[in-house]
């Protein structure tokens, strides 16, 4: 199965995976400072806030870290599920630029969340995971197959693809708003989506470069 998967949604598995280790094995040490600074810092931390600088880079490599396994499992899960159903449909470089401006377009919509978090004083701590890029995919999917058929994992509830991207849109919104869940980048989710959606919208107002349709999905299992 692994070796089926498209080109592009392997090698985010693959790096997702390997940094994950990284962080695991580095602990307190000098590695493990480094990857520190690569997880997305507020723009106004830094040694007044006795944490992180924020630096541009950040932007996407915050997008390779997770907190705990599980977080990392379900993201990559969705990735394979989602993901290479996208990458057949669009091709690897069009799949590619649209998954990295979803991560850096949550990563943008996360800075600006955390900007005023700190601007009422409250403390800065840094975001991780591929989140705002797998919320991209699942809108693109929802876009792409919208009466495909997925199924949730918990509650094990079926439902066209188009209705899970509008339910769960709603629920990370009112998660947000009302600090429902607290630790999750809920903004972050809905910011790759919105990038997701306005790049969508670009690309449709041109031609595709690549003709054709992909293979229809299968059902699907989801988190």
């Amino acid at each position: 199965m692994f070796a089926k998967l498209p080109p592009v949604t392997r090698a985010l598995l693959i790096a997702n995976a390997v940094v994950f280790l990284l962080q695991w094995v580095a602990g307190e040490s000098a590695l493990g400072v480094a990857l520190e600074s690569m997880q997305l810092w507020p723009l106004s931390s830094g040694d007044e806030y006795g944490a992180p600088s924020f630096w541009p880079w950040q932007l996407v490599t915050y997008g390779f870290m997770h907190g705990t396994f599980g977080h990392l499992f379900f993201n990559m899960l969705a990735l394979v599920m989602f993901g290479s159903q996208v990458e057949h449909q669009w091709g690897q470089r069009r799949y590619a630029t649209y998954y990295f401006t979803c991560v850096i377009g949550a990563a943008i919509c996360q800075l600006a969340v955390g900007y005023v978090t700190m601007a009422m004083g409250g403390e800065a701590y840094p975001t991780v995971g591929a989140s705002g890029g797998i919320f991209g995919l699942l809108l693109a999917y929802g876009m792409l197959f919208p009466h495909q058929r997925v199924m949730l994992l918990i509650p094990p509830v079926p439902m066209k693809a188009r209705t899970l991207v509008i339910v769960y849109g709603v629920v990370e919104l009112f998660m947000g708003i009302t600090g429902t869940m607290p630790g999750v980048a809920h903004f972050a989710h809905l910011g790759g989506m919105l990038f997701g959606w306005l790049l969508i919208r670009h690309w449709r107002r041109r031609p595709p470069t690549r003709g054709g349709r992909g293979p229809r999905p299968r059902m699907r299992i989801v988190s």
